[in-house]
């Protein structure tokens, strides 16, 4: 992270006048945590944390000089100002009892998001997909054009070396939708990338019963910006933005505030002119193929206009980043051909993935990994249907992510369906050693290996590419 004084708001005062308050996060090792261990961290603020394991994260965090403690114990609590814990934590857990009995006080972890944005000019990019590249094309043309953006990502940013980045502000920050209370969230400036109905279904705490109630809160967030930013390309979103004070629009379409126009997609990425309001501002580039990325980069670039950026220094830094972790990743190669990881676990991500990697002209072979046995339920055939342009197909077991599993629902469901469809190139292959066995035997300069879905594949990746980046 950079070392510039941070925009946000300060926290609630200590019990001292002149300690340092004691905040004291649950789940720490998560992306989304731990960048709050480091935002409150450079604010001053002493900070503690806890998760079930340890991880490669948890070790970055106690080297930066934040105390974690592996697993959960009451006795976290003492000394403790303040205690964060995301909905998703019973609220019978051990270590909120405690902080309750001892009058800690417990605040949910989007109240915490809440000061970060209201504390100054924010942008808070909201939707079912793409939040955290485009957070992170934000961030990095706003810093390329010039200004100090502070910024709370749930991707690392090669360019931060952090999921995390001080400064002046504006803040921009990635707004999670599996979190229910993010519809009364405030900011300046709503980024709306798109509505589907991920997270919907279910009794978990992290999704919402019905999607109409998901769009209702992403309407509520949106009508609480002064201003909202919204992709005219999705059907539909335009509506969802009828509370708002002042609506801007980006897309490739006639009418849209913002357009990527002319564009001319290579292996690498696309090369597009961006007009405002019928005006050329310039010529742009992404480095991550597909059309998504080509909004993204449009949202990016329209945010930093906004702002007061340089147009050509910000071309410039977007032209340069290569995307988040885990969001079309480079790992390495195989045997020449190109491994690269992706987060994409719901339908449209997926179908974006597989347009990507066709847009490199390689043969596309995928490794994927359904998520959750709920996702799989609700979305099995159209998942298969977005991965049938894939020329191989390696299907692996459900990463269950804590659900227990659902009778009759099994990665099988994809690669059934698939085959019934006439795909030639799709297996089901649960045996990891078997999936780097035969990618090893078979891969060639003409391929390109994308390992897919929001578990733990990524580790495939890395193993294909002999550790690589």
């Amino acid at each position: 992270m950079t070392n510039s004084s941070p925009s946000p708001a300060s926290p609630s005062p200590a019990s001292s006048p002149t300690a340092a308050p004691h905040y004291h996060l649950m789940g720490i090792g998560g992306i989304g945590v731990s960048a709050f261990a480091r935002l409150l961290s450079a604010r001053g603020v002493r900070v503690s944390g806890c998760d079930a394991h340890a991880s490669e994260l948890t070790a970055q965090l106690e080297a930066e000089g934040i105390a974690v403690s592996v697993g959960h114990d009451a006795g976290h609590v003492g000394g403790v100002d303040v205690l964060i814990a995301s909905e998703a934590v019973p609220k019978d857990h051990p270590e909120l009892v405690a902080a309750r009995e001892a009058g800690v006080e417990v605040r949910p972890r989007m109240a915490l998001l809440n000061e970060l944005l209201r504390a100054g000019p924010s942008v808070g990019v909201i939707g079912t997909h793409g939040k955290t590249t485009t957070t992170s094309m934000i961030a990095v043309a706003m810093q390329g054009a010039g200004l100090d953006p502070a910024a709370f990502i749930g991707g690392i940013v090669p360019e931060f070396g952090s999921n995390a980045r001080v400064g002046r502000g504006p803040f921009v920050a990635e707004v999670d939708e599996s979190d229910r209370a993010f519809g009364t969230l405030k900011c300046e400036t709503a980024v709306f990338t798109n509505a589907e109905d991920d997270h919907v279904g279910g009794n978990q705490a992290t999704y919402w019963e019905t999607v109409e109630e998901q769009h209702a809160a992403f309407a509520q967030f949106v009508a609480g910006a002064r201003r909202v930013l919204y992709c005219a390309d999705w059907p539909g979103l335009g509506a969802l933005c009828l509370g708002a004070s002042e609506r801007l629009s980006y897309g490739q379409g006639e009418g849209a505030d913002y357009r990527a126009v002319n564009l001319r997609p290579d292996a690498e990425g696309t090369t597009f002119s961006v007009e405002h309001q019928g005006k050329v501002l310039g010529e742009a580039r992404v480095g991550l193929p597909g059309t998504h990325n080509v909004l993204n980069g449009l949202a990016a670039l329209a945010v930093t206009h906004l702002y007061g950026g340089d147009f050509g220094q910000a071309v410039a830094a977007l032209a340069a980043f290569q995307g988040p972790g885990r969001r079309w990743q480079r790992i390495g190669e195989l045997n020449g051909a190109l491994v690269i990881d992706d987060y994409a676990h719901n339908a449209t991500k997926v179908a974006a993935a597989v347009q990507a990697a066709r847009q490199t002209g390689r043969r596309v072979r995928v490794v994927f990994q359904p998520h959750r046995y709920l996702r799989t339920q609700q979305s099995w055939p159209r998942l298969a249907d977005a991965l049938m342009d894939a020329d191989e197909v390696l299907v692996l077991d459900i990463a269950a992510a804590s659900e227990t599993p659902i009778p009759g629902i099994h990665a099988t469901l994809v690669s059934e369906r698939m085959s019934q469809r006439g795909h030639a190139g799709v297996r089901y292959l649960p045996d990891r050693a078997e999936v780097v066995r035969h990618l090893r035997a078979t891969a060639t300069g003409d391929d390109i290996i994308v390992t897919m879905g929001a578990g733990d594949v990524w580790k495939l990746a890395r193993e294909l590419a002999g550790g690589g980046a």
